[in-house]
């Protein structure tokens, strides 16, 4: 296996890193100032579609999408070092249309959706003209095991008919939100992983209610983690996405790609946390010396960048596996990096916090924040928990396998 990174995508991380550092790094503090001076938390601000304009006219947009057809054709190993800059900023991946949810409803549309969903749904989201939420988790079941899933689609003639409750909907209040791509039980009677179908729901179909943003540590999350009802929620069956009972293989088309782009952002955020806290170390002078020459400092600087080293190529290894043998055998990587990436990022960004102090907590600068999305991201896709009971369940498994077989003669001298 090869991870030298070919001259197009050497070409590509140079101009993501630049477009970082000219537009986004400095338009933060702006983005947090017009969603301030709004007054409305879910406020769209005005910089954001001027940064967005700039990088779809510099050609950095849709990069996520290995179909040259809606995008930039770059395999997982390409994307994986451009994800990682857009992930330094907890706005960066909006900017170039490459953000969750989107970016895995932009993969399944593209995947499965009929041409009339393509030319509907995905052709604007592609343009970035509208954007989208995935409706699964419910707060009534554990969000861990999607089997236990109890919203219903019923079929009525030419319509399903939704009713449920879900929660965690994240983007359903962002004002250009359009689109709900829900999962749904459609045969309860049928095998655990045959129950489920996945449909498009517009979001100002009658019935479909955003009943409030979450807030998670404190905060609505912006365009929020929704809480959602759907009530005698009619739609035509021309909007169920592939076949009815395919809801968890379209799922796990989706997560696979999802997870590594998860963990490439978190290997960004945890790479700036590590440049803010040797910036402050290299500028701080207390009890006679700069923080940088204390011994503490400097081992939490070490392990902060090999641990970061060690993620980092753990998800090139998982992306060249995706790209080389496909989602279903790169399983086993997908489930150790998010887990490695997410603690790692939590890991970092609490050091550089501690190195900060008190300024660490605050959103002067993005520690906080970025510190809350990594935690997040231990239970995002799945908890750590479920990921490490997977990997040691095959790890257990091989391990009878190798044992059950007859151990051979040695050959004769």
């Amino acid at each position: 296996m090869d991870f030298e990174f070919n001259d197009k995508t050497k070409q590509l991380i140079e101009r993501v890193t630049n477009f970082m550092e000219v537009h986004v790094y400095p338009n933060e503090k702006v983005y947090d100032q017009q969603v301030e001076a709004s007054g409305d938390k879910h406020h769209h601000p005005r910089v954001l579609e001027e940064m967005k304009a700039k990088a779809k006219a510099e050609g950095l947009w849709n990069l996520f999408l290995p179909d040259n057809r809606y995008g930039a054709g770059l395999t997982n190993l390409e994307y994986a070092p451009l994800s990682e800059q857009m992930g330094r900023s907890l706005i960066g991946s909006e900017v170039f249309n490459c953000s969750a949810p989107d970016t895995g409803n932009m993969e399944i549309l593209a995947q499965f959706g009929t041409e009339a969903q393509k030319d509907q749904w995905l052709k604007p989201l592609l343009e970035g003209e509208i954007r989208s939420c995935f409706s699964m988790t419910e707060p009534e079941v554990a969000g861990s095991d999607p089997t236990l899933l109890q919203t219903r689609a019923v079929r009525e003639g030419d319509e399903y008919v939704i009713d449920g409750h879900k929660w965690f909907t994240s983007n359903a209040s962002h004002p250009h939100c359009k689109i709900a791509i829900v999962m749904v039980v459609t045969d309860p009677e049928a095998p655990p992983h045959s129950r489920a179908s996945q449909i498009l729901v517009p979001l100002d179909t009658p019935g479909m209610t955003v009943v409030r943003p979450v807030h998670v540590f404190n905060d609505n999350g912006g365009h929020g983690h929704c809480e959602v009802r759907y009530e005698n929620c009619r739609v035509p069956v021309s909007n169920m996405l592939g076949e009815e009972g395919d809801g968890f293989p379209i799922a796990q088309a989706r997560l696979g790609p999802g997870r590594i782009h998860h963990c490439m952002r978190a290997v960004g955020g945890a790479s700036r946390a590590l440049d803010m806290m040797i910036e402050r170390a290299l500028t701080r002078f207390v009890h006679g010396s700069l923080l940088s020459e204390k011994g503490v400092i400097q081992e939490w600087i070490a392990k902060s960048r090999m641990e970061i080293e060690q993620a980092r190529w753990l998800v090139l290894h998982a992306a060249w596996k995706i790209d080389k043998y496909g989602k279903k055998e790169a399983r086993h990587e997908i489930s150790m990096i998010k887990t490695v990436c997410a603690n790692t990022f939590q890991t970092v960004v609490d050091r550089s916090i501690q190195v900060h102090g008190a300024l660490g907590t605050t959103n002067d600068i993005p520690l906080a924040r970025l510190w809350a999305y990594a935690r997040i991201l231990r239970l995002a896709d799945g908890p750590d928990e479920v990921h490490n009971m997977v990997i040691a369940r095959r790890e257990v498994r091989r391990m009878k396998e190798k044992l059950a077989q007859p151990i051979a003669a040695p050959a004769p001298a």
